[in-house]
């Protein structure tokens, strides 16, 4: 919803033809594996997403059944390294990423009037090639030895020395799941810069498209970057070379630059689109135009900028000069002004407005405040001298996970949520819904909140046992992080159920006051959108 809400008056020739083309949809297995259609791709992607998502939580609950008492209780230590290496690197690249993918293809040929993706083909092997990857991922942790456990980080040496065989199919699915993602952004460009509706301008884009827009160009950036850093990571262990190894003239610092100027942009990568998811709901349920459209473009853009200038941030702790610790320290403190711009924005879009509480807009209030949380603790991680009491603790697991789990998985949420019944044409059950919610939100609070405490008090991170002072927060922690996990089995009933077309049947609109080119076509969506490009006025 932007200033391209005053302007849907499609030809409804795409909303009200009568789905000839609908007639010929392929059937069976073959429909979902030679699909180039973008909503058929964009299923895929989310539902991909979604077993990931399951798959790296069942490791976090390794991690916390381990820990929810002091002592070796369940796993040995290597295993438990494992656990937190995959576990990071499933959710980063295998849910996070993956489901903003999926919501850009179901929802940006949709937003800008346009048929489909730009390369339809492309887009369907961007996908396909992900499977592979994960599995040649999982499958090292069968290998002997075991699996990667140097944490997704992969800091060298760690990750060059003293680690298995198992590195080379490291390095292998990371370098497939690099390429997936950089052909999924080039499709996002090409779509949004040639494929727009006649009269949809630059400032009359929907904020989700803006934001898809800008983390596409930020993938294209640094894909290439972590791609570097793992192939030097397989010479350096398999072939003898010397990037990180200091008897060989190496040094383990460089490590950390390469992969902090990939990684500071990729934690945008997975915030930027769920800035414009929130941006879409909000004024919905709000029932106003978005306060400061321009504004949250130009903040979104220059987020992505400074996101390149910040990396050291993660490195106060590693002997950098003054000069260079307070260069850091305050581009990052800058790159919390554009986003609370955003927050900013968000609070006067509610101000006054008519607001109703449907489940999308309750996940969207819980992601701002507890974005916010997370934004804040990270203001404090930026503070050079404090940093160094914080790093490495599980202050910094909060941190993150305030941002990547309260931020980015519940805008994933709140827009399954907001676009599903668009999507099949009924609504969702309500009920189990608001159950879900509740319980996200009440146990990902128990989960998250107390590290900050254990961390403060110094308890380190990637450790399996800690000391007895630790052991009261640590329990709560575990039960919280099993809440949250039974919690998302409710999620995987409500999406079940909601496949299987129970429910009332929904209008084209669904919610009463979103504005935006995908709620003119009928719901469920067609086949194909827009057959005849619709007029932006």
């Amino acid at each position: 919803m932007s200033k391209a809400t005053d302007i849907v008056s499609p030809d409804h020739a795409a909303a009200d033809h009568d789905d000839h083309h609908d007639h010929h949809i392929p059937k069976g297995i073959m429909r979902w594996v030679l699909t180039t259609n973008h909503k058929d791709i964009g299923t895929l992607y989310l539902w991909f997403a979604f077993i990931m998502f399951l798959t790296g939580g069942a490791m976090a609950m390794v991690i916390r059944a381990e820990l929810f008492q002091p002592g070796l209780q369940i796993v040995e230590p290597n295993f438990f390294n494992q656990m937190t290496t995959v576990h990071g690197l499933i959710m980063v690249f295998g849910a996070v990423m993956p489901a903003f993918t999926g919501l850009a293809n179901w929802l940006v040929p949709m937003m800008i009037g346009a048929p489909d993706m730009a390369l339809p083909r492309m887009n369907n092997w961007s996908f396909w090639i992900l499977p592979f990857a994960f599995t040649i991922l999982l499958a090292s942790l069968f290998m002997e030895g075991g699996g990667p456990a140097f944490g997704w980080t992969f800091y060298a040496p760690l990750s060059t020395t003293y680690s298995g065989d198992s590195t080379a199919l490291f390095v292998f699915s990371v370098h497939i799941m690099g390429i997936s993602s950089i052909m999924g952004a080039i499709n996002v460009i090409v779509t949004i810069f040639n494929m727009r509706a006649p009269g949809m301008t630059w400032m009359k884009m929907p904020l989700f498209v803006w934001t898809w827009l800008i983390t596409a160009f930020l993938l294209i950036a640094v894909m290439p970057v972590l791609a570097g850093a793992v192939t030097m990571i397989l010479t350096d262990k398999f072939f003898g070379t010397s990037f990180f190894n200091a008897a060989g003239g190496g040094d383990p610092v460089m490590f950390q630059h390469i992969f902090w100027f990939f990684g500071h942009p990729e934690v945008y990568i997975m915030i930027l689109p769920a800035f414009g998811i929130i941006s879409q709901i909000v004024p919905t349920f709000a029932r106003k135009r978005l306060f400061g459209y321009a504004s949250m473009v130009y903040a979104t853009a220059s987020i992505a900028l400074l996101s390149f200038i910040v990396w050291a941030h993660h490195m106060f702790t590693t002997g950098m000069p003054v000069a260079a610790e307070m260069f850091f320290m305050f581009a990052t403190m800058l790159i919390s002004v554009p986003t609370g711009v955003k927050v900013f924005n968000w609070v006067a879009t509610m101000w006054r407005g008519s607001m109703t509480f449907e489940i999308p807009m309750m996940f969207a209030l819980a992601f701002i405040v507890l974005f916010t949380i997370g934004g804040l603790s990270g203001l404090m991680l930026a503070i050079t001298p404090v940093d160094f009491q914080y790093h490495d603790t599980y202050f910094v697991v909060a941190h993150f996970h305030y941002v990547l789990v309260t931020g980015a998985i519940f805008s994933i949420m709140a827009a399954v949520y907001y676009w599903l019944p668009k999507w099949t044409g009924r609504m969702f059950d309500i009920t189990l819904a608001k159950w879900h919610f509740w319980c996200s939100l009440i146990s990902v609070n128990l989960l998250f909140f107390p590290m900050h405490f254990v961390g403060l008090a110094g308890m380190p991170r990637r450790i399996p046992d800690y000391a007895l002072q630790f052991a009261d927060f640590n329990k709560w922690i575990s039960i919280g992080g099993f809440a949250f996990g039974l919690s998302q089995l409710i999620f995987l009933w409500v999406m079940i159920k909601a496949c299987r077309k129970q429910g009332e049947p929904v209008t084209s609109q669904v919610w009463e006051g979103a504005e935006g080119l995908e709620w003119e076509i009928p719901s469920p969506a067609p086949y194909h959108s827009f057959e005849t490009p619709p007029v932006v006025k």
